[in-house]
């Protein structure tokens, strides 16, 4: 029957696409194709190896391209014509097992101190094949090269292009236009390089100054922590290799983010930072004149390379000791940067991020970087990853307790990025693939990953000894002889050079070191680049600088009309619609304008005057309690893209850019993104938005050690906005405190602004003013939810037209100041508690005031309102928080400084807690009402 079929059916009829299209659908439904066909496939199906998980029905499909190509014999037995097929087949299943598992027998550990593990797979008889097999010729299916050859050179092309140096992971690509990319660049030249005399000397030259810059250190510097780069130099001759290459098909700018590990070397010999600078700092001193500083290994820097493009700009990014939370931050940097450019397809920005191997895959930092770098609101057309995998990590060097993957790369198949594994002791390998890696990202504009496997010569840090730990490892690394050295030696070898020519470039890098100078000058001294971040304007500048954020009252009409205007045919949710006739009624003076209007206005108004405004939170295009609706969608439309309008897109022709997201659900790599984008945009407003407060928890880190100390240990100014929903409605421990003491506890020398707004135009006035003002500092706004819709917050259009933000609000009912014994100070949604408690029990002895700014704290202007009460001999702090948590401990001795003598300082809220809040309304309420009460009852 089969040999009827196959000289009879379409198998040898050259009509290889209808095939494997019958192919698919016979996957997808096997009863869906003719009997014949699904006999054949079931055969197919049955030869060896075919149902093993790891190899793929691309060798199959490709069985049926090949075999197409065939003249049909009729002369051919039945039997013979099934055994040459089942040869055929096995042959490109063999090729498909190479790409698939050869990376696991490549030659990439240095040491080579563990053993191969078994790959059955790789082996010919696995599928069937002997050594009677060897010469004979079979058609290649898609291996690049010839189309047909002899088994044994087949297998030899296959180990040498997967089992080299190069160790290749790209077959679980899905995009099969990026797969091919990949075996073709690799399979065409066998994962060989070939550089010319000069580029293998430049090479020799740049792990040269690797090797010896460490060496120069570690004798000079003796015991001091620097973190070597010793035992993957080559990482130098790769940098220099990207930045050259970057340079010549038209990048213009590089961002840099890493660790420690090789972090100095980086410096002196990628970027061009003079050795005696870096001296100084192992000295104790610093050319930077910042309050607190940082340690050199935390230091960034940036300069201009030429390269034979031309010059590009190389930054390396300031980082604390927290590892891999730099790497959003990169990205958001260089997000910013592209849109300062209007480079949409990241051609002329490109970010490049160095890994360690246990923090790469240990740290979900990484994951949520990762699961941006596709989206719309994040993406910069992909990011060079380079993992400096010394194959320990801290000091766990058995891979059992470090994780629970094959390769430290595995997080990167997330996005399904390539990966390229390479011998580090192989410098020109390691080129190679670098080449590769910046090709496939500027082709693709996808995140690629290398990962340079390597070793540590020694100890996590130069303090440690890492024989404790690792005494079997560090033997063999006793006896390695370090890549210069095994580089210098193939170069000598190949009759490139001499022994005496590779001696004398240490000995010229060593003298250029003992005068703090270079070998050769490396960066450009006079290069003005265009786009360059300029933050003079905002150096020395005060919180409270006089600045004008009013609209007339024509301005905000002419806005109203702008942004209730939706296009024709477009369905609105009736609840969408009541809310834009709503602000109609509001830009016109009619009804007062609520928070989400006022926040709109504060937006469209700084759109039209030029700054661009970017908003990312979990649910911010709705706004997570539903009040902003800067997204509109049409009831009937069912795609996103198709059936979405924002009005502030549609304000004029000329206005600035608009981008509001909904962002993944992982505070702390969005949040970093956003510091780095906001670094970058001094003219942006860039806010961050938590779907609750207290999830700003999760980016912790990012709050630490970046937004609040980044300017004294850096001297980096970033005008980021963080909105945090704050106020105790009875939601729970989780869904009412921002944490507001965190915050508190974390403020000095001016670093950030706090505010607590308790009125919608106080919202639009701060918004604004963080823009408007020449002073960039990150503010943080706790932001009431009751009061999204909450009537006597709500403000009228006077406010908007006039004043401006109040750090200190007086008592609006304005009690007589004479008769007051009391005055309550207090911050956020709680003043309409204890007014409504005022109002309902018929007070008129004790005022109300509020801080609403509550960092830098508004000392004279909250002075000022209290002096008003001559009589007053009790100043109550009232909050809703818990009494150790909340503002109450941070800022007492700031409410003192405020008083007057013998005036007592009280204390009104919730008793302290472990927990941010209780999670029974009940209890809530007694609370509630029970610092209420305590509030409005005078001391005897």
């Amino acid at each position: 029957m089969m040999q009827t079929f196959m000289s009879h059916s379409y198998l040898f009829g050259g009509n290889a696409p209808f095939i494997e299209e019958l192919y698919e659908q016979y996957l997808a439904d096997a009863q869906s194709v003719p009997q014949e066909w699904r006999d054949y496939f079931d055969k197919l199906q049955q030869l060896p190896g075919s149902a093993d998980r790891d190899i793929p029905r691309a060798p199959i499909e490709q069985s049926f391209i090949q075999l197409a190509k065939q003249p049909r014999l009729a002369t051919r037995s039945a039997a013979s014509e099934s055994a040459s097929m089942k040869k055929q087949v096995a042959v490109l299943k063999l090729i498909s097992a190479y790409r698939v598992l050869g990376s696991r027998h490549a030659n990439l550990d240095p040491l080579k101190r563990m053993d191969l593990n078994p790959v059955p797979e790789l082996e010919p008889s696995y599928h069937g094949l002997t050594d009677a097999d060897m010469a004979l010729q079979f058609d290649c299916g898609s291996l690049v090269g010839p189309e047909r050859d002899s088994l044994a050179n087949i297998v030899a092309r296959l180990k040498q292009t997967y089992c080299s140096n190069v160790g290749l992971e790209y077959m679980h690509i899905t995009q099969s236009e990026q797969k091919h990319w990949v075996q073709q660049r690799f399979e065409s030249i066998r994962s060989t390089p070939s550089f010319d005399q000069a580029k293998k000397a430049r090479i020799l030259k740049q792990i040269t100054a690797a090797e010896t810059l460490e060496r120069y250190l570690h004798t000079k510097y003796v015991g001091q922590k620097r973190f070597s780069l010793e035992g993957g130099e080559s990482l130098i001759a790769a940098m220099d290799h990207l930045v050259q290459g970057a340079g010549a098909v038209g990048v213009q700018e590089m961002v840099i983010g890493m660790a420690h590990r090789g972090r100095l070397n980086v410096l002196v010999n990628t970027l061009g930072k003079r050795p005696a600078e870096l001296f100084s700092e192992f000295e104790g001193k610093s050319t930077m004149d910042l309050p607190s500083g940082d340690v050199k290994y935390h230091m960034g820097f940036s300069s201009d390379i030429p390269t034979p493009g031309g010059p590009i700009h190389v930054s390396l990014a300031f980082n604390p000791s927290h590892l891999e939370i730099v790497n959003p931050v990169v990205v958001g940097s260089a997000r910013a940067r592209q849109q300062r450019r209007g480079d949409r397809t990241g051609d002329q920005v490109l970010p490049v991020l160095l890994h360690g191997d246990a923090a790469f895959i240990g740290l979900g930092t990484n994951q949520g970087t990762f699961n941006l770098s596709q989206t719309r609101g994040y993406g910069v057309g992909g990011t060079v990853h380079i993992v400096i995998n010394n194959q320990i990590g801290f000091t766990t060097s058995d891979t059992r307790d470090a994780r629970s993957t094959l390769y430290c790369t595995d997080i990167a198949k997330m996005i399904e990025a390539p990966i390229f594994h390479v011998n580090a002791d192989d410098p020109e390998a390691v080129c190679l693939v670098m080449q590769a890696a910046l090709e496939f990202r500027m082709k693709f504009h996808k995140d690629v990953v290398i990962d340079l496997v390597c070793f540590r010569k020694l100890g996590h840090n130069e303090g440690d000894d890492p024989m404790l730990t690792q005494p079997m490892m560090y033997k063999k690394i006793a006896k390695h002889p370090g890549a210069r050295k095994l580089y210098a030696d193939r170069l000598i070898g190949e009759g490139l050079l001499s022994a005496a020519e590779a001696d004398e470039l240490i000995k010229a890098y060593r003298a250029a070191l003992d005068k703090g100078e270079h070998v050769e000058q490396t960066t450009l001294t006079d290069f003005k680049r265009s786009f360059a971040i300029d933050y003079g304007a905002f150096k020395g500048t005060h919180w409270a600088h006089p600045t004008d954020t009013t609209l007339s009252a024509g301005e905000v009409q002419r806005l109203g009309e702008k942004l209730t205007r939706i296009p024709e045919e477009f369905k609105l949710h009736p609840t969408v619609d009541k809310v834009l006739a709503a602000r109609r009624e509001m830009a016109a003076g009619n009804q007062a304008i609520d928070w989400g209007m006022a926040e709109t206005l504060a937006y469209g108004s700084l759109l039209e005057k030029g700054y661009g405004v970017r908003l990312s939170g979990e649910d911010s295009g709705r706004g997570t309690f539903s009040h902003r609706h800067a997204v509109l969608h049409d009831q009937n439309r069912e795609r996103w893209d198709q059936g979405a309008y924002v009005p502030l897109r549609h304000l004029s022709d000329n206005q600035a850019h608009f981008l509001v997201i909904d962002s993944i659900l992982n505070e702390e790599a969005v949040l970093a993104f956003e510091y780095g984008y906001s670094s970058s945009a001094p003219d942006e407003l860039v806010i961050w938005e938590a779907q609750f407060g207290d999830f700003g928890n999760g980016a912790q880190v990012v709050i630490d050690q970046f937004i609040t100390s980044g300017e004294t240990k850096w001297g980096r100014y970033c005008g980021l906005t963080m909105i945090l929903p704050h106020g105790y409605d009875g939601q729970g421990p989780e869904h009412s405190s921002a944490r507001l003491e965190r915050y508190l506890q974390l403020c000095a020398e001016h670093n950030v602004q706090i505010v607590m707004p308790s009125e919608a135009a106080q919202m639009f006035h701060v918004l604004r003013r963080q823009m408007l003002r020449p002073y960039r500092k990150p503010l943080i706004i706790l932001m009431s939810k009751r009061l999204l819709r909450y009537k006597d917050s709500m403000s009228p259009l006077e406010q908007i037209t006039s004043g401006g933000f109040r750090p200190v609000i007086g008592d609006p009912d304005q009690p007589d100041v004479k008769k007051v014994k009391r005055v309550l100070v207090c911050s956020g949604q709680v003043f309409y508690d204890l007014q409504n408690a005022r109002k309902e029990r018929g007070i008129k002895d004790i005022a109300i005031v509020r801080v609403e700014q509550l960092y830098p704290f508004p000392t004279e202007e909250l002075k000022a309102e209290l002096d008003k009460y001559i009589v007053a001999r009790e100043i109550m702090w009232v909050q809703e928080e818990p009494k150790n948590q909340g503002a109450w401990h941070q800022i007492r001795h700031r409410l003192e400084n405020c008083m007057r003598p013998k005036q007592a300082l009280l204390y009104a809220g919730r008793p302290s807690s472990a927990s941010p809040a209780v999670g029974y309304m009940s209890k809530h309420v007694a609370q509630l009402k029970a610092f209420l009460d305590e509030a409005m009852t005078l001391s005897k």
